[in-house]
């Protein structure tokens, strides 16, 4: 099942996305948010409406978490491309939910960064409140679905402060999307690619994950409360690179689609 979050007559909705004599169409109105849902989308209340093409939608970031947990360095490869020692146990940082943005959106480059990259990964959307997880308990009942992120990064900041807090928390600069989806199974391997102007520049598979996704939620449950509608960033493959004004970004995940922005001057 996957849900998107739309404009309809000037309001934002939260939708499903269906396939339709072949081309996917948003064809239910979500009642509630998904947080509100119970931790299962096939809970979901909806009702009817007239189908919208889902390429002519104007989509909006479709998850609304009260914390952005991002994890850093999960790939080995991505850890050596910037000179940086495999880490032993996750690293973790934040993004403000100020920095969500939808497909479609525009990415503001700001003046005072000289590097800004590109950090394709798969999003893990939390279904419902969770804490210090058991060693051996399931966390797939704590997922509500996946998505596509682009951990937008000032890299010279990031180098210049030594921790990640401005680099990583610049408004725009954690777009989502287009869609939230249940049908992956990362533990046996996603496809996740970044493009820039059509370019490949980032391949990775989480099958490579350093840590993963029970690790990552068991872990980031005994620091803090993961509540319905977090977003867990799983970290980057090689391959990050500089954006600069004009320029295209892609971000697919095998499963949810393109996430697909424009970079401007900010």
């Amino acid at each position: 099942m996957k849900y998107c979050r739309f404009q309809l007559n000037g309001q934002a909705h939260y939708g499903l996305v269906e396939a339709v004599a072949g081309r996917d169409e948003i064809t239910r109105l979500l009642l509630h948010t998904p947080e509100e849902a119970g931790g299962d989308m096939e809970d979901f209340r909806t009702r009817r409406m007239d189908h919208v093409p889902f390429a002519e939608a104007t989509l909006l970031a479709p998850v609304h978490p009260t914390k952005i947990v991002c994890v850093g360095r999960n790939y080995r490869e991505h850890a050596a491309e910037l000179g940086n020692q495999v880490p032993t146990e996750p690293l973790l940082f934040f993004k403000p939910p100020s920095s969500l943005l939808g497909t479609g959106g525009s990415i503001r480059r700001p003046q005072i960064a000289e590097r800004v990259d590109h950090e394709g990964e798969l999003g893990v959307v939390i279904a419902k409140r969770c804490y210090r997880l058991g060693s051996d308990e399931d966390v797939r009942p704590y997922i509500l679905g996946y998505t596509a992120v682009n951990d937008v990064s000032a890299r010279d900041l990031q180098n210049k402060d030594g921790q990640w807090t401005r680099a990583k928390g610049f408004d725009t600069f954690c777009p989502v999307g287009p869609v939230v989806t249940d049908g992956l199974n990362p533990w046996t391997g996603v496809e996740v690619e970044t493009r820039l102007n059509g370019t490949v520049r980032q391949q990775g598979n989480t099958r490579d994950f350093i840590f993963p996704l029970d690790v990552l939620i068991r872990y980031i449950s005994q620091v803090m409360t993961l509540e319905a509608g977090d977003l867990i960033p799983t970290g980057t493959p090689k391959g990050v690179g500089t954006m600069v004004a004009g320029d295209v970004v892609e971000v697919t995940v095998e499963g949810v689609g393109t996430l697909r922005n424009q970079i401007v001057e900010g």
